[in-house]
């Protein structure tokens, strides 16, 4: 797969272009071309460095959205066994925007609720662009307390800009349906794992994103409104996103300072989409052990965590939140 560079990333793409060049040439006409190419790489890993290790919070969101990332069941391929998708809400229909189904975690059972993006325009008019309808919602709750029965966890997979907003999905009660969520992973007598693997928006990711243990990709964004929508409402002017991203303090970064996440799983350089072995190996890595941890803890004191983890947020206490005041 040919990678699409990034507007910010096309230095890199093109030191990438004369490097291969150059190699090319070197063994098409049996020339001696290793100081060029010593000095063309020496210079293709200083500006990667610059790049990548100087992301803006808009950079980030744009390979957060980047169409060649790894989406949900891309890591269900490559992270679970046994994936049996199960379907419908049992009241309207099935949202193929949140595919959500039975996975193996090693040896654990596991109830896994998504949301899936597509890649091109067909997949994403089946997939609504990851934006899901009331069912999907009520799909993913009608799963995670069938888990609860057999005493399963269960584990989010979150990647949406948002629930869909059509008016078909209000009449069926979107707010409701994510509200009801809402309440019902709080009480959940299970083991709950999220993970933001690519845009976290709004409600929508909320709404399968109640969990004891909230983990987010390095390049992936979590937040209440999109940075477009945050310029189009503070500037009237959907062209000032650069700026809203920042101050939305939206990257994994900035959300762990702020507690909102407990860990950030670190992607290969550039981003998900350039290796996703590597990536569905870290993410993997990441849930087993969470899954472990929390599962060690009765249940009743893990969702008496989960409550007090949830009520923190937004409280600040001389510039801190009130968990990292109290611990300074």
């Amino acid at each position: 797969m040919e990678l699409q560079p990034l507007d910010f990333e096309k230095p890199i793409f093109e030191l990438e272009r004369r490097l291969q060049d150059l190699k090319d040439h070197s063994d098409e006409h049996d020339v001696d071309l290793d100081s060029a190419v010593k000095t063309v790489a020496a210079k293709l890993r200083e500006t990667r460095r610059q790049i990548y290790g100087n992301l803006t919070a808009w950079q980030r969101v744009q390979i957060a959205r980047h169409t060649q990332r790894p989406f949900a069941l891309d890591y269900i391929e490559r992270c679970f066994t046994n994936w049996i998708e199960l379907h419908g809400d049992r009241r309207f229909a099935d949202d193929k925007a949140m595919p959500c189904g039975l996975a193996m975690l090693d040896t654990q059972r596991c109830v896994v609720t998504t949301h899936q993006k597509g890649r091109n325009t067909r997949e994403n008019v089946m997939r609504n662009f990851g934006c899901g309808h009331p069912e999907g919602y009520r799909k993913a709750l009608r799963l995670m307390r069938m888990g609860e029965k057999f005493g399963m966890p269960v584990i989010s997979l979150i990647d949406t800009p948002g629930a869909f907003p059509g008016i078909g999905s209000e009449e069926r009660h979107i707010s409701e349906a994510i509200a009801v969520n809402l309440r019902g992973m709080m009480r959940l007598r299970v083991p709950i794992v999220a993970a933001v693997i690519g845009e976290g928006g709004s409600g929508g990711a909320l709404g399968i994103g109640v969990a004891d243990q909230v983990l987010i990709l390095e390049n992936a964004y979590y937040s209440v409104i999109s940075p477009e929508a945050c310029s189009a409402i503070l500037w009237r002017d959907r062209r000032h996103a650069a700026e809203a991203a920042e101050a939305l303090k939206l990257t994994a970064q900035d959300l762990l300072k702020l507690e909102v996440v407990d860990e950030i799983i670190p992607e290969p350089e550039g981003g998900a989409h350039r290796d996703y072995d590597s990536i569905a190996g870290n993410v993997g890595s990441a849930l087993r052990r969470n899954v472990q941890q929390i599962s060690q803890i009765p249940i009743d004191e893990l969702l008496e965590k989960r409550y007090q983890k949830f009520r923190r947020l937004g409280i600040f206490a001389g510039g801190k939140s009130t968990a990292a005041a109290a611990r300074s």
